[in-house]
C-alpha cells in the first residue's frame, strides 16, 4: 500500500476539522450542493478526491476502503489535523468505518450518508452484473442511480449524475472500487467501536435504508444513531442539502469540544 497524498480543497477555518468523502458515482464534487451552506466558523471542512477520482483520476492503487482510510492518515498529518471527524456518503461511508480500524484515537464523530456497511453489500447476481458492468455503461449508472432515488427523479437530472461520473472517474479503478466497497466485511474490526457516529438514510433508497442501518450500523457502533430523511433517495447532498447540512452539523456540533 502505497502514501499517496488526496487532492483535496479545504473550506472554513473552525477549530473542529472534518473530513468529506464521496461515493462511488462522483469527486468531490459530490457535495457542491451543501457548500454554500456550511458552518465555516466552527467546522474546518476538507473535500477529496480519492483514488481514481477527480483530479487522482489517473492514480495507481489498489482502490480499497482500506487504502483510502490510509490515505486520509496521511492528508490528516500533512494538514496537521490530530483529530477530526469524517463525513462519508455511500463507498466514502464504508470509507469511514475503516478509519474506525486504522485510527479510532484519532476520530471524533463520524458521519455516514447512505453509508454502505461495514459487511459490504450481498447483492443478487442480476444486480452485480448490472453494477459490475457500470463502469463502461452509462445506461448502467442512469438506472443505478434512479432506482436508489425512487425513480422520481427528472430525467435531465439523471442524465446530469451519469455525465457526472463518467467524467470524474477512471471506469477500471470505477470497477475495482466495486469489488471493494460491496465485496469486503470488516465489521468484525469496528464492532463496538465507541465512537459517536451517525447514520443520515433516505427514505427513497431501498439498497441503503433505514432498516439495514438498523441490522448493522446500530447493533455494531456502541454510540450508534439514525437519522431519516423521509422525502431522499441516495443522493441527499443533492435531493434535501438543508436538511443534510442541519442533521449533520447538529450532530457533529454535540462534540463537546466545538465552540457552539
Amino acid at each position: 500500500m502505497t502514501s499517496f497524498l488526496l487532492p483535496h480543497e479545504v473550506h472554513g477555518d473552525g477549530t473542529h476539522k472534518v473530513f468529506a468523502v464521496h461515493g462511488w458515482f462522483a469527486d468531490r464534487s459530490a457535495y457542491a450542493a451543501v457548500l454554500p451552506d456550511l458552518d465555516r466558523a466552527s467546522f474546518q471542512y476538507t473535500l477529496v478526491d480519492l483514488r481514481g477520482y477527480g483530479r487522482a483520476k489517473d492514480a495507481v492503487g489498489a482502490f480499497t476502503t482500506a487504502e483510502a482510510a490510509a490515505d486520509l492518515v496521511v492528508l490528516a498529518d500533512r494538514l496537521g489535523w490530530e483529530r477530526f471527524s469524517v463525513v462519508g456518503h455511500s463507498m466514502g461511508g464504508a470509507v469511514a468505518q475503516r478509519l474506525l480500524a486504522v485510527a479510532p484515537h484519532r476520530l471524533r464523530r463520524v458521519v455516514g450518508v447512505s453509508p454502505v456497511p461495514a459487511s459490504g453489500l450481498a447483492l443478487p447476481p442480476d444486480q452485480w452484473q448490472l453494477f459490475a458492468d457500470a463502469a463502461d455503461k452509462p445506461e448502467n449508472r442512469r438506472a443505478i442511480i434512479d432506482v436508489t432515488t425512487g425513480s422520481r427523479r427528472p430525467g435531465a437530472w439523471l442524465d446530469r449524475m451519469v455525465d457526472r461520473s463518467l467524467t470524474c472517474s477512471d471506469a477500471k479503478a470505477f470497477r475495482a472500487w466495486l469489488d471493494s466497497w460491496a465485496g469486503e466485511d470488516f465489521h468484525t474490526q469496528v464492532e463496538g467501536a465507541g465512537v459517536p457516529a451517525l447514520a443520515v438514510t433516505g427514505g427513497l433508497d431501498p439498497a441503503l435504508s433505514a432498516e439495514l442501518m438498523r441490522q448493522t450500523w446500530m447493533r455494531w457502533y456502541a454510540r450508534g444513531e439514525l437519522f431519516e430523511l423521509p422525502w431522499a433517495g441516495h443522493y441527499a447532498m443533492d435531493e434535501a442539502p438543508l436538511d443534510l447540512v442541519r442533521a449533520v452539523e447538529d450532530f457533529l456540533r454535540a462534540d463537546p469540544d466545538t465552540p457552539r
